[in-house]
């Protein structure tokens, strides 16, 4: 039984008893059967409580909460702090306000109630990153889990998008200590894994289960601090625009693969964590001259080039390696090339080969 559909029932109850009550006073007030007015009365007030209660008790409810799913709570406790300011002023001023002369004693302090509440929850909020960065300054770092972090650490909120999770490189960065803050997962994103995981094509359903044991593994993880939010945005379909609308409205960067969400992300002055250009910037610098040993997996394009990988998947392209075919040799970088794929290196065979 829905709390909808016991709020209809006392309203029907309740406005079906008023009303057969006002039917027999009405009913003698017109000089015909109280009885009959009061019944006809009180079925159209038990048919308007049916039908009417939940437009005054559950749907506002709803509505609220759908609005304050939408906002962080960031701005939800710098309106709070607003409002309380505001009514701290209202309650100084109501003693001169209560002396002034009829009826402004008793409209004055309402009015400026509603004014000084409102002005602070706007000041508040629209100046809620200079507070809460003066709070920071003031009272010294904040503490999470009994130890001592950085000041934006603390406060720092990242948004996951599902190519992040569903890739797993995640689990091992956030370990480094890299990511520290919270890691917040909105529930849509975790739809979306689902779907795929769903999915009849093996290769997206393998995918999916390794998104879905990836955030199984953030939680039980204790020095990860994730959390799963029910927050969404109304009108929008694409989880991707989704995300980018969340992260404006929570001033929080995306942690993603993805590279049309990034270019979009940039576009709309989105903050964005990409955890392919994070592999690329920490991948081993290797300068012309140097040499390194390399396993020749592969023919180049070129004749006699040959074509291996180090461990953290760079290409390396050796001109004159094709007779070492199969075969761990030492080779001399020639040249190095920053790709948008990642970077690339031109070699050729050390001399003792």
């Amino acid at each position: 039984m829905s709390v909808e559909f016991i709020f209809r029932l006392i309203g029907m109850i309740s406005l079906g008893i008023a009303g057969a009550i006002w039917g027999n006073s009405l009913g003698k007030e017109l000089q015909s059967n109280p009885i009959t007015t009061a019944v006809v009365v009180g079925l159209v007030g038990a048919l308007a409580g049916l039908i009417l209660t939940p437009y005054f008790t559950t749907r506002p409810v709803r509505a609220l909460r759908k609005i304050l799913l939408k906002v962080s709570g960031r701005t939800l406790l710098a309106g709070l702090a607003g409002m309380i300011t505001g009514l701290i002023i209202t309650v100084l001023l109501t003693l001169p306000l209560s002396l002034l002369p009829e009826p402004f004693n008793r409209i004055m302090p309402f009015v400026v109630m509603v004014f000084f509440v409102y002005l602070g929850i706007l000041i508040f909020v629209a100046r809620q990153d200079d507070i809460f960065a003066t709070m920071r300054t003031t009272f010294g770092g904040w503490h999470e889990r009994g130890t001592k972090k950085g000041k934006e650490d603390c406060m720092r909120t990242i948004l996951l998008d599902s190519s992040v999770l569903i890739d797993g490189r995640i689990v091992d960065i956030a370990r480094t200590g890299f990511l520290s803050g919270i890691l917040l997962i909105p529930r849509f994103v975790l739809q979306e894994i689902q779907y795929v995981a769903d999915s009849p094509d093996p290769l997206r359903r393998q995918r999916g289960r390794r998104g879905l044991a990836v955030v199984s593994e953030l939680q039980q993880d204790p020095n990860i601090t994730v959390q799963i939010t029910d927050m969404d945005v109304e009108g929008v379909r694409k989880v991707d625009d989704k995300l980018v609308v969340l992260a404006r409205q929570l001033r929080c960067p995306i942690l993603t693969n993805d590279y049309n969400l990034n270019r979009v992300a940039e576009l709309q002055g989105v903050t964005v964590l990409n955890i392919n250009e994070l592999a690329n910037a920490v991948k081993a610098l290797y300068l012309p001259g140097e040499s390194l040993k390399i396993k020749i997996i592969q023919e180049g394009k070129e004749p006699d080039q040959g074509v291996g990988y180090l461990e953290d998947g760079t290409m390396v392209v050796v001109e004159g390696g094709r007779p070492y075919l199969g075969k761990e040799i030492e080779v001399i970088v020639t040249k190095a090339l920053q790709t948008a794929a990642g970077r690339m290196l031109f070699a050729k065979p050390a001399p003792e080969q």
